[in-house]
């Protein structure tokens, strides 16, 4: 699996969102800011580093090695996000993109982005996804993506946490400024994404199905596509707040 690769994939369907919300942020004033969670890179390399310190910060060392060669001006940091090793205060703009459905304390991760953002600065929570409000069709796919949501949750992610994030924001002590969901994808664009997404269902439906019955079900996907019916769709949320 290139996570690399799949990391900037699922960037790439935030991007217009990303550049609305961090435009409102105030991105292009800030001086210090900082991803949690950044993994290889996927979204920092999208951040200007000119005229600002940009930090990174994730758990996975191998992670951080590949984010150096993608995003050599950041200033990378192995750390938890339940306890981001920076000073009260110290930065403008924190945000985080497909993380807190898996971190163990989500409310408590958005405490600390807080506790490190100056007073009236900004925190971001991108691509949180809500799996079980997962639509598929025809009715024949459904229990494939019943499968997919049951081995996100056996690998440690709460799959149902998007429709909870605004919540979280309050919880954590941020005043939302702006929240919604990403537009859906439309059919010619998942189709064109198809390869790559049965690259993903595959990694994840490993440990619950056999490989005959892997193939099955992508015949079944790939006769649906070729029907013109199949249809998918995950909500996927995100919050703007002010510390």
């Amino acid at each position: 699996m290139n996570w690399h690769s799949r990391y900037v994939q699922q960037a790439s369907w935030s991007r217009a969102l990303r550049a609305h919300a961090l435009a409102r942020a105030r991105l292009p004033e800030a001086h210090r800011v900082l991803e949690v969670g950044c993994g290889t890179g996927a979204v920092l390399m999208d951040v200007p580093g000119r005229g600002r310190q940009v930090f990174g910060l994730d758990l996975d060392g191998a992670a951080l090695t590949q984010c150096r060669e993608h995003v050599p001006a950041a200033r990378l940091v192995r750390g938890d996000a339940l306890a981001l090793p920076f000073k009260e205060r110290s930065l403008d703009v924190v945000w985080c993109h497909y993380l807190l459905l898996w971190v163990a304390d989500p409310i408590g991760a958005l405490r600390e982005m807080k506790r490190v953002t100056a007073s009236g600065g900004w925190v971001l929570a991108l691509s949180e996804p809500d799996y079980l409000s997962r639509e598929d069709a025809p009715v024949g796919l459904v229990e494939l993506g019943r499968l997919q949501t049951a081995a996100l949750k056996a690998q440690g992610a709460d799959p149902g946490f998007g429709r909870r994030l605004s919540a979280a924001f309050l919880a954590a002590g941020l005043k939302l400024v702006e929240a919604g969901t990403l537009e859906r994808m439309d059919a010619s664009a998942q189709r064109e994404q198809r390869d790559a997404e049965w690259e993903i269902i595959e990694w994840d439906l490993r440990p619950l199905v056999s490989p005959a019955e892997l193939e099955d079900w992508r015949r079944l996907d790939l006769e649906a596509w070729t029907r013109g019916e199949r249809h998918m769709h995950v909500p996927t949320y995100f919050a703007l707040g002010r510390a």
